[in-house]
């Protein structure tokens, strides 16, 4: 196949191959892990023989039967048995193997190993005693799309219409912008992270009250809500939850890499706030893909695609709030720290009075943006305007 290289991925993990350590790549499904471990395999590890370099997809049909620490185990014995030297393990999806924090560590005392792992799920490394490293993988940033995508030679603004259409899991690359097709792919994913990741894996019986939970998230994504503001909603559908079940399956969701849980944070009293989180799409197409139309809360899904961008330049993220009034983000990095507003228009002057004078009434110096899709530049009072699309394809947004 065809792979995608994704470096700023690539150049975090190279440096951890051949060093005593687990390396662990964790996120949604189809977001790239496991063609970022073949790169590392064929591409990395291109001299290294390949007996040598064991890849093994676990949820493959023909090793369903693998599905504890013995059988996989089992498996292994006349894989290795004649191979000398450093052996470079690949599991792919290696949740679904019982035990299989047994299995790592009879490698470790047993072989001299390198292992790759990867998993959809967050409680993989939740109570691992063996020394790790994780790099959560993320869909394609903008820059990675327009890249992509360079031999269709659309303009940058056609393209990122394009991208906040279908959003940025890599497969789609295959299917040259077409909808119709993106869609019914990004369907299916999408109904297939619902029901392996979420539903099966936590035994959810009532999957149309689960479904009704979800479409209250898409609904209101980038907007505060509470459990108990769900719990309102399904009421008066005639729907009857605890509170506790709908936290229970907003976290199922997010331990699947399926949504983001924002915390806000008040900024004057530099205090997390425990209630009224936001919730983002870990890739914003799932939204458009499943009825909503892309005019509909067009600054929501611009606030998404923002927020995936400042989680993957390594920022800490989370919404502020100062007073009564709400910055979208509060974005961290060692000491440093910079804000950001979003607006998908500021044309007219009472718009940008209102986006621009949240600012007022933080007194510190770090960087304050505002982020939206005009031209011009509206930069006041020591606060940056840029254009979306310059901010996603800038250099740092692709290192």
């Amino acid at each position: 196949m065809d792979y995608i290289i994704r470096e700023k991925y690539i150049s975090k993990i190279k440096p951890f191959i051949n060093k005593p350590v687990l390396k662990i790549l964790t996120g949604m499904r189809r977001v790239g892990k496991s063609s970022l471990l073949h790169i590392i395999k064929d591409e990395i590890l291109k001299d290294v023989a390949d007996e040598n370099k064991i890849y093994i997809n676990f949820e493959a049909t023909n090793l369903l039967s693998i599905n504890n620490v013995n059988s996989l185990l089992e498996y292994l014995k006349p894989l290795l048995e004649d191979v000398k030297g450093k052996v470079y393990f690949f599991f792919d999806e290696i949740q679904v193997i019982d035990g299989w924090e047994e299995a790592i560590s009879d490698l470790k005392h047993n072989r001299d190993y390198d292992i790759l792992l990867t998993s959809s799920n967050k409680k993989l490394i939740s109570n691992l005693s063996e020394k790790y490293v994780e790099f959560e993988i993320q869909p394609f940033t903008f820059s990675e799309f327009k890249k992509a995508f360079e031999n269709m030679e659309l303009s940058k603004e056609n393209l990122f219409y394009k991208f906040i259409q279908l959003g940025g899991l890599p497969f789609l690359k295959y299917f040259d912008l077409d909808e119709t097709p993106s869609f019914e792919y990004l369907n299916d994913i999408y109904n297939t992270v619902l029901v392996k990741d979420v539903l099966q894996y936590n035994n959810i019986r009532d999957v149309d009250l689960f479904n009704h939970i979800f479409s209250y998230i898409l609904t209101n994504i980038g907007q505060s809500f509470s459990a108990s503001s769900i719990k309102t909603y399904l009421k008066n559908k005639n729907k009857n939850i605890s509170v506790d079940t709908i936290l229970n399956y907003l976290e199922y969701c997010n331990i699947a890499f399926l949504i983001k849980k924002v915390p806000r944070y008040d900024i004057l009293s530099k205090k997390t706030l425990k209630v009224d989180e936001k919730y983002y799409l870990t890739d914003h197409g799932f939204r458009q893909a499943t009825g909503f139309p892309i005019t509909q809360d067009i600054e929501r899904i611009l606030e998404n695609i923002v927020y995936i961008e400042l989680l993957l330049r390594g920022y800490e993220v989370k919404v502020g709030k100062v007073k009564d009034k709400e910055i979208n983000f509060i974005a961290k990095k060692e000491k440093s720290l910079s804000y950001y507003q979003i607006s998908y228009k500021i044309r007219d002057e009472k718009t940008r009075e209102r986006i621009f004078e949240t600012y007022n009434s933080i007194e510190d110096n770090f960087p304050k943006y505002v982020l939206s899709m005009d031209h011009s530049n509206f930069s006041q009072d020591g606060v940056i305007h840029k254009n979306i699309i310059d901010f996603l394809l800038e250099d740092e947004g692709v290192k």
